[in-house]
């Protein structure tokens, strides 16, 4: 079992993981070859920089907690913990990196069997390291942050992400966008589920949803959103967020409303 101590110190050491894979991240950045792009799938890109990211978040992170398995989008290391898993994204929003938008970020987050513990996004560009710790609240920069306080959704901001390889459900978005266009003061797409959930938990928008996500792009986000004040579902209103593929976070008050919008048009 992790005591507490034990707990804010490996929050220290995984943000200072973050950072120095972020300057890594961003350094490549300044000369970076397209053509060095792979494909996984259709608009499903990766670079070498997301995978030596990862490999070096790997190796860090191992010897930080030797007793902790992976969960990682690159495949760098599948091996699965008895109690201590690591979630990881090492480039959060390889499309934004490729193209140069300058929204990307590094996501890590530590899970005790199937809760969450710890997370950590650090955005590359803007240099902000959003983190929390379960119980500990959420934090940037060392300044304590908190989601807003609008309590309906049409004084709200939303943000979510696009379909990009599987559109079999792009009818179902664009009929919750249109209603949501309409109930809200507007809706923003990133690029990055991990900066989407910390822009919410530090007031910057109220909500957001997405489909078809995986847990290292949520894992952290989730607890720090949790930590700010806020409330994390499934588009059912249920605990299955990490692993079930679909997450709605809010600042809490508009969450009742904002699934509401949802099961209008996704059973």
């Amino acid at each position: 079992m992790i005591t507490q101590e034990r707990l804010t110190q490996l929050l220290e050491q995984t943000q200072e993981v973050a950072k120095e894979v972020g300057a890594f991240i961003r350094k490549e950045r300044q000369h970076f070859d397209v053509k060095k792009v792979e494909h996984k799938g259709f608009n499903d890109l990766v670079s070498y920089v997301d995978k030596e990211a990862e490999r070096q978040i790997v190796d860090r992170l191992s010897a930080i907690l030797p007793e902790a398995g992976f969960i990682t989008e690159e495949g760098t290391n599948t091996t699965k913990g008895e109690t201590y898993n690591w979630v990881i994204d090492p480039l959060d929003g390889t499309t934004n990196f490729i193209h140069n938008i300058p929204v990307f970020s590094v996501s890590i987050a530590l899970m005790e069997g199937n809760e969450l513990i710890l997370g950590v996004v650090y955005e590359v560009n803007r240099h902000e390291c959003f983190y929390a710790m379960k119980g500990g609240g959420a934090y940037c920069n060392d300044t304590r942050i908190k989601v807003s306080e609008a309590e309906q959704l049409s004084a709200s901001l939303i943000a979510t992400g696009f379909p990009y390889y599987n559109f079999e459900l792009i009818d179902k978005y664009l009929a919750t966008m249109k209603s949501l266009m309409q109930k809200t003061h507007g809706l923003r797409r990133f690029g990055s589920a991990a900066v989407d959930l910390c822009y919410v938990a530090s007031g910057r928008t109220e909500g957001f949803f997405e489909y078809n996500l995986n847990s290292y792009d949520v894992a952290a986000g989730a607890l720090i959103v949790k930590e700010a004040g806020g409330q994390v579902t499934d588009f059912k209103g249920g605990e299955d967020y990490v692993f079930g593929r679909n997450i709605v976070a809010s600042n809490g008050a508009i969450h009742p409303d904002f699934l509401g919008v949802l099961a209008e048009f996704w059973s």
